[in-house]
């Protein structure tokens, strides 16, 4: 009878320690795969201005302002990233729709003109809807709104290859509020030129 309960001891003891071994190596397996490998510090930083970098990191010759830790400033603005001037680039639409409305032509046929008269400008459409709705719903509808546009400015002649149509759903709302006001602002298509 020993035996038999040494054995049993024995083996109950040996389940726990594979159960304990079986468990660590999941724990491993799930922070080995959160892990990332890329290197923080040890990023790449390619100088394409064509001036010199020196030891500080300041790209000699460049207008840019720089900070005490190398960095040097960005100018936004110029010809290209500028947005198109007088041209609306906001489409509206009805509460939990996605059909471009026929008030919005004009807005279409003007963003359409501008983009065909400049073939390299690329416009992000991004779709946004109000807060009301499921978060998956309101991404998905935002989606929906944001090639809807993409197919009305397509039959306008843009080529898609201009064109790049995105979902924020209910993320960024142009007005926050919970009235029927805000609501209208926030569900919408904003044509963003890059």
């Amino acid at each position: 009878m020993t035996t038999s309960i040494s054995t049993a001891s024995l083996q109950n003891t040996w389940a726990r320690r594979g159960v304990r071994l079986v468990a660590g190596l999941g724990l491993a397996a799930v922070l080995a795969a959160c892990s990332s490998g890329v290197k923080l510090d040890d990023v790449p930083v390619e100088n394409r201005t064509g001036s010199a970098v020196n030891s500080g990191g300041a790209a000699g010759g460049q207008g840019g302002a720089v900070d005490p830790r190398g960095v040097s400033g960005v100018s936004v603005g110029g010809a290209d990233s500028a947005q198109p001037a007088a041209v609306a680039r906001i489409i509206y639409f009805d509460y939990d729709s996605f059909e471009v409305k026929a008030d919005s032509a004009a807005t279409l046929e003007a963003n359409a003109r501008y983009l065909n008269a400049n073939r390299t400008r690329r416009v992000n459409l991004e779709g946004h809807t109000d807060e009301r709705g499921g978060r998956e719903y309101n991404l998905a509808l935002g989606q929906k709104r944001a090639e809807a546009v993409r197919r009305a400015l397509s039959l306008l002649g843009v080529t898609d290859a201009q064109m790049e149509a995105v979902s924020f759903g209910e993320e960024k709302p142009a007005q926050v509020g919970l009235d029927e006001t805000s609501f209208a602002k926030n569900r919408r298509v904003e044509l963003t030129y890059r």
